[in-house]
């Protein structure tokens, strides 16, 4: 009987031990791995159109709870196990910083759910922002400014296109992926390793110039001694295109990559002509690199004969000039501008997409064809018309259709000037 007694006993102290336990165990059983979180709920705040930073958020559905804070751009993201039924995202009004006003009736909790993606958005605005209106001469300013930026980008990446055309003939239908690149290799030697940014982008666009060598040594210059076509290169310069996009998504994912170091402040003092820190920094490089990519094709004994075999390959090697290996360089530094047209593509849009190089393809063969087929100072001017009609075509035409602008006046000017505008015209028969 005392036997019984004290297994009884010891069952009810298990018991009651459990149920201690179980009563100060939290509610929620959430996953401290990032990949049990599969799911994001991002969430945006804002204050009379600025960002609210340091406000704290939470997201619960009943069994579990997640929570963030706000960084500078005023935006959270929760990480949460699932995206099933209904969440509700809170906004604690005591973390809001002092001198934040809140509007009378503010509502402080939203309803969410996901849809066919894994994430959803949520959005708190404590206080409309002021309404400025900003005169016609003014936003053409300050396009123009934005489509000389991104003319010279464009210029970086078209001067490399032209080059390969005017000394192979090949129209390199993976040229956008050089660009995507770039960016690729800046992002993971920056953020992969922990180096500064401006010792990242020298070194991406070295292995720029590398993985152009390398795609010239191992793809085209056997196919050129084994004398294809120019239309079976063209091919096989499509298929290598999806080849290298897909094989970026796979190291890099679906989503967007920042490059860091960007910076957004706007430079005082210009009027109504809104620049950041970093556009104009990718203006100067641009420039510089352009004027010293010019000096060379004028000044120096490669420079010139590159130009030569772009204007004439077989007169060229009947004049000693050594084509094999002019146009090995050609490829290195084609590669070579196309990373560091990359990286300044990064910092203009802003971000890094698997497919991005792809996304201005047509704008640089349009560059290309503008400026003059095979020459590197028509492609740098039909770059900077090219870019200059995108930007300021959105004063009439939906931002979403303004690439299509540009190519319809592109279509328009070689109706009067089929060889372009630095283009010889030649007779044919």
């Amino acid at each position: 009987m005392p036997r019984r007694r004290r297994s009884i006993l010891t069952l009810l102290s298990g018991l009651f031990a459990a149920a201690l336990v179980l009563g100060f165990a939290p509610a929620s059983t959430a996953a401290v791995n990032d990949e049990d979180l599969p799911y994001s709920i991002t969430v945006n705040v804002r204050s009379e159109g600025e960002p609210v930073a340091q406000a704290k958020v939470t997201a619960t559905d009943g069994s579990f709870t997640g929570e963030a804070t706000t960084d500078e751009r005023g935006r959270a993201t929760i990480k949460v196990p699932t995206k099933e039924g209904s969440w509700t995202v809170d906004l604690d009004r005591n973390s809001l910083p002092s001198g934040v006003t809140v509007p009378d009736g503010q509502e402080f909790e939203r309803q969410v759910q996901f849809g066919s993606s894994s994430t959803v958005s949520s959005n708190f605005t404590l206080g409309a922002a002021e309404r400025q209106t900003v005169g016609f001469m003014d936003q053409l300013l300050s396009r123009t400014v934005n489509g000389l930026n991104f003319g010279l980008m464009l210029a970086l990446a078209a001067i490399g296109l032209s080059l390969v055309f005017g000394t192979t003939g090949l129209s390199n239908f993976a040229h956008g992926e050089m660009v995507t690149f770039g960016a690729i290799a800046a992002l993971f030697l920056s953020a992969g390793t922990g180096w500064s940014i401006w010792i990242a982008i020298p070194l991406a666009v070295i292995l720029s110039g590398v993985f152009g060598l390398a795609m010239d040594a191992g793809i085209w210059r056997p196919l050129r001694r084994k004398g294809l076509g120019i239309v079976q290169l063209m091919i096989v310069s499509i298929g290598l295109s999806l080849a290298l996009r897909y094989i970026f998504q796979i190291f890099i994912g679906g989503g967007t990559q920042q490059l860091p170091g960007a910076s957004s402040d706007i430079i005082p003092g210009l009027g109504s002509i809104r620049i950041s820190v970093t556009d104009l920094t990718s203006m100067g490089i641009s420039i510089v690199v352009i004027a010293a990519f010019a000096w060379f094709l004028t000044r120096t004994r490669l420079g010139r004969a590159t130009r030569a075999v772009s204007d004439n390959p077989s007169l060229a090697a009947a004049s000693g000039i050594d084509v094999d290996n002019v146009v090995r360089m050609v490829w290195i530094l084609s590669s070579a501008l196309a990373g560091l047209a990359g990286v300044l593509w990064a910092y203009f849009r802003p971000g890094i997409r698997w497919d991005m190089g792809s996304g201005i393809l047509l704008l640089m063969f349009a560059a290309v064809v503008l400026g003059g087929l095979g020459t590197a100072f028509g492609a740098l001017i039909g770059s900077i018309v090219v870019g200059l009609l995108v930007e300021v075509s959105t004063l009439w035409i939906p931002s979403d259709m303004k690439y299509v602008g540009a190519l319809v006046v592109l279509i328009v000017i070689l109706l009067f000037r089929p060889q372009g505008i630095l283009g010889r015209r030649e007779r044919i028969g």
